[in-house]
């Protein structure tokens, strides 16, 4: 297969500009779990049931709109992060991986390590040389100030360098928030 010089450079552009907006990782992605095919769904064993079991089989359906309960995960963080999907939060998490890392002692990246963030002053982490907007800043991070900063980098404090646009929808910023949490040894006072 031939390629062409112009379709070569356009894929590495692509690649690049992936890998720094965090839709390139070296993890493999995890697959969403797919539903069974019908073939696969097991059959209801209607010979000699009557009216009454049919209906228990159906019971357990009728719990599908309930409130889904809060995750483990998030026991003991403060609304609406206690409530917030693990699994969303963590992949949201993964626009953000290729510039941070979450786990104690871990490398600055293209942005500061995440661990012990919510127990320091802005532009305060060690390992990393922050623009002087963080460095000038006053206030301390917790998890209503970091909802501030992933709506829009930009204008919640100008002149930072992060070139990130942001987490548009709010049920992406409180998973990936939650899962921050729960990964930098956040401790709910």
């Amino acid at each position: 297969m031939t390629i062409k010089r112009g379709h070569a450079a356009a894929v590495a552009f692509g690649l690049v500009l992936a890998t720094a907006c965090g839709g390139a990782s070296d993890e493999p992605a995890e697959a969403a779990p797919t539903p069974p095919a019908e073939s696969e769904t097991p059959a209801a064993d209607t010979s000699g049931a009557d009216e009454a079991d049919t209906t228990e089989a159906a019971a357990p359906d009728e719990t599908a709109d309930a409130a889904p309960e809060p995750a483990s995960q998030f026991a003991g963080f403060p609304e609406p992060y206690a409530s917030a999907d693990y699994d969303r939060g963590r992949r949201v998490f993964l626009q953000c991986q290729s510039c941070h890392t979450l786990e104690e002692g871990g490398a600055a990246v293209l942005g500061p390590n995440l661990y012990g963030l919510f127990s320091r002053k802005v532009g305060e982490g060690e390992g990393f040389s922050y623009s002087s907007a963080l460095q000038e800043a006053d206030f301390e991070w917790t998890p209503e100030q970091l909802e501030q900063w992933l709506e829009n980098p930009r204008s919640f404090l100008p002149g930072n360098n992060m070139s990130f646009a942001g987490v548009r929808r709010e049920d992406d910023r409180h998973a990936v928030i939650a899962y921050v949490m729960s990964q930098t040894g956040y401790e709910p006072s």
